[in-house]
């Protein structure tokens, strides 16, 4: 199994916080964003988007990174990044699509560069941007969160589900887009709980090979 991704990127951030957490083995392959890798022909016949990450098992070319957790937790159903029961599983990935479908699009690099190259937005303007997205879906889960009394250290439940490899995901970009996290005391929680694990600490952006 080889996946394509980029270092910084949150949507691979994720997709390598829920292969760690099912314990499979797989080979890091970077794609530069910086260098603009992403539009190189050799990869975009596997990901016509030119979009990390990708993912390669034998035959089979995987793309977005919502299908691919899916397909993992169908594909390796142990140990499960989703609960049992059918409205639990609705209810994370709900979360997990407040990030996946409401945060991370609009703070998508192509999206940034289209603020900054297209409509000639400023640094301040992009940062404002960013902030925007980002504090009105975490408001949004961070309720959701503390009405939760039946969970322990993470989004659901006492053990990571997809929803917590979104969110810490979410949490590495806020921070390096100078968002102010001290109003989302029970995301915070759940990063730290994270940050703890083994699965996360090897999927850091820091930790990995073309880090800089």
């Amino acid at each position: 199994m080889k996946v394509y991704n980029y270092f910084r990127s949150g949507t691979s951030h994720r997709l390598r916080i829920a292969l760690n957490l099912k314990g499979l083995e797989w080979d890091y392959v970077a794609v530069d964003l910086r260098a603009e890798a992403h539009f190189d022909a050799a990869f975009k016949a596997l990901n016509p988007q030119g979009l990390v990450p990708t993912l390669i098992d034998a035959d089979l070319v995987l793309t977005q990174s919502v299908a691919i957790i899916e397909w993992i937790e169908e594909r390796y159903p142990q140990p499960p990044l989703l609960p049992a029961d059918v409205n639990d599983r609705a209810h994370v990935r709900a979360m997990a699509a407040i990030i996946g479908c409401d945060i991370h699009p609009l703070n998508n690099r192509r999206v940034l560069e289209y603020l900054r190259h297209t409509l000639d937005c400023d640094e301040a303007a992009v940062l404002q941007w960013r902030g925007t997205w980002i504090t009105s879906g975490f408001a949004a889960l961070e309720t959701l969160l503390a009405a939760d009394k039946g969970r322990s250290s993470f989004c659901f439940g006492h053990s990571p589900t997809l929803a917590d490899a979104y969110l810490v995901a979410q949490v590495e970009s806020a921070r390096r887009f100078k968002v102010n996290l001290a109003p989302y005391p029970c995301i915070m929680a759940i990063d730290q709980a994270c940050a703890k694990l083994p699965a996360f600490m090897r999927a850091a952006p820091k930790n990995q090979p073309d880090a800089v």
